[in-house]
């Protein structure tokens, strides 16, 4: 694994100007600036209660479970009626610890479409523990302002931050460091990028990163090469996100509704015959 300054800020250099350099129409180095620059909702979360409902979002926002449970139900505001209005103290008051409970009721109110798997590793069980785990989180702190505050504490420290994600990871079921790190970051707080399976393959293949890396080392590779490059590790990640993604989310008159596909692969091997050159040869 490569690991020094000058590796680091050229990868990073490589793929910050990659995407311009492809000529695709519309994007340009100022549309990737623009993504690199994070919005914060912190700001816009003064309850306990409008905290939970973001926790909520994001732990059915990915994967499969976005297809089976938000776009079931039109979207997980869908659940207010369910969850006593994202009120997190009495849904531990209604439900207790009992998921099935949870589960039922939603059945009965929202209808779901699709076939409902209930045993108990399946989606919709799953997000339901997720659900009562994460009202138990965040009816730990006094307040919004006392999360928002916990946080800062942890983010100050370099030595503390990745405690953070390994925390929420353990304390709400089914979230996960990578999760966790998303939810951190989409609150405003640069610091937390998301080590998910594009960076994994970008970094391991240019040897960025262990070959067999899991979340907390690629967390803190992502945050070292941006150290290097002088950027927030949010810049670092949205940059090599997008290569791998393609999603310009934002810009739906990018490509295709704001997607213009993958293109990690084509990267992977731009960067490393620029990183190694020669050696590749030998």
């Amino acid at each position: 694994m490569k690991a020094n300054p000058e590796f680091d800020r050229k990868a990073y250099e490589l793929a910050e100007s990659y995407l311009p350099s492809l000529k695709i129409p519309g994007v340009t180095q100022v549309l990737i600036e623009k993504y690199q620059r994070i919005s914060t909702t912190r700001t816009e979360l003064s309850s306990k209660n409008e905290l939970y409902q973001r926790i909520i979002f994001h732990a059915q926002n990915t994967g499969w479970k976005n297809a089976v449970i938000g776009k079931s139900i039109d979207g997980v505001d869908k659940l207010a009626p369910v969850l006593c209005e994202f009120n997190p103290k009495m849904v531990l008051a209604t439900y207790g610890d009992n998921w099935q409970a949870v589960l039922d009721q939603i059945v009965r109110e929202l209808d779901p479409r699709g076939k409902i798997r209930t045993a108990q590793r399946s989606i919709w069980p799953h997000f339901c523990q997720t659900i009562l785990s994460a009202a138990e989180f965040i009816e730990q702190f006094e307040s919004a302002n006392d999360f928002f505050n916990w946080i800062d504490f942890l983010d100050k420290d370099d030595r503390s931050r990745a405690s953070l994600p390994m925390l929420m990871d353990h304390e709400i079921k089914g979230f996960g460091f990578a999760l966790s790190c998303d939810f951190l970051k989409e609150l405003g707080y640069v610091n937390f990028p998301k080590p998910d399976v594009h960076l994994g393959d970008i970094f391991t293949a240019l040897e960025l990163c262990p070959e067999k890396v899991d979340d907390y080392q690629l967390f803190k590779a992502i945050i070292r090469v941006a150290k290097n490059a002088n950027v927030t590790p949010y810049a670092a990640d949205k940059v090599f996100w997008l290569i791998g993604s393609g999603n310009f989310y934002n810009d739906i008159n990018i490509g295709l509704k704001g997607k213009i596909g993958s293109h990690k692969q084509e990267f992977i091997d731009f960067a490393r015959s620029k990183l190694y050159g020669d050696k590749l040869k030998s």
